[in-house]
């Protein structure tokens, strides 16, 4: 998902990232309560928690407000009960979209869900169309101007990372979820700025957007299927140029 990790690390360095922080922090507090509900509180025995607390410490949340969340999942603290709900569609130029939501309202979630893939050139498909292209991975991007292809393949394999990739003017190490706290706080630990780290769905494959006006319809959809307050994350696998990328940004 070289395309769409390139247009996070754009909306960072605008300071989109941050002026959504609020929202960024409710989704993560949204999936730590339910994977506490449903797996314990215990991220040692709970997958699912671990990656969820994973992300939390990417996005640098305080302590106290993940052990309040793993409270509420466990029934140590008054929560809402959020409903688990996958959609799966097409967005324009045939891109494939996974949208994973939480929410206190089936009803309200599958209409707004529709409503902006139809809004924005998309079509939803059938369950399963595409989540077999997606695996859950830990990502870490770099700017390839401020680290050398060596240093980061010198400390991500002996990290443990899966894969280090040249994307232009990037570089994405992969990794398992297992694995992303111990490399991500290794590259911390030798002062080797990245633009990006999260926990995020990998496609088996991309589709190459290079048409402007198909790619800002692309961006469209993804901006406001994450700006949707029941959609936890929104993925996709269109693969736009960095020409492209920064014309648009």
């Amino acid at each position: 998902m070289s395309g769409h990790s390139k247009w996070s690390t754009i909306r960072h360095k605008k300071g989109a990232a941050d002026a959504k922080r609020g929202k960024i922090f409710t989704k993560i507090i949204k999936e730590i309560m339910v994977a506490a509900r449903s797996g314990g509180g215990d991220p040692g025995g709970n997958p699912r928690l671990r990656a969820a607390i994973a992300a939390a410490k990417a996005e640098n949340m305080p302590k106290d407000n993940v052990e309040r969340a793993i409270k509420k999942g466990t029934g140590g603290l008054d929560g809402v009960n959020y409903e688990e709900v996958n959609y799966e569609g097409y967005g324009p130029g045939g891109v494939a979209v996974l949208v994973e939501v939480l929410t206190d309202n089936r009803n309200r979630a599958a209409s707004d869900v529709r409503h902006i893939f139809s809004r924005h050139g998309g079509s939803l498909g059938e369950a399963g169309c595409v989540a077999w292209m997606f695996s859950k991975k830990g990502s870490i991007v770099f700017n390839r101007e401020k680290v050398s292809e060596e240093a980061v393949m010198d400390v991500a394999l002996d990290a443990g990372a899966e894969d280090v990739k040249d994307q232009e003017d990037q570089f994405e190490v992969t990794t398992s979820l297992e694995d992303f706290v111990a490399v991500k706080a290794a590259f911390d630990s030798k002062d080797m700025p990245y633009e990006l780290a999260e926990i995020t769905m990998v496609p088996q494959s991309s589709v190459a957007i290079e048409d402007e006006k198909a790619a800002l319809q692309v961006l469209k959809l993804m901006d406001a299927l994450e700006d949707c307050d029941d959609v936890q994350h929104a993925y996709a696998n269109f693969d736009i140029p960095d020409k492209v990328l920064n014309a648009l940004a």
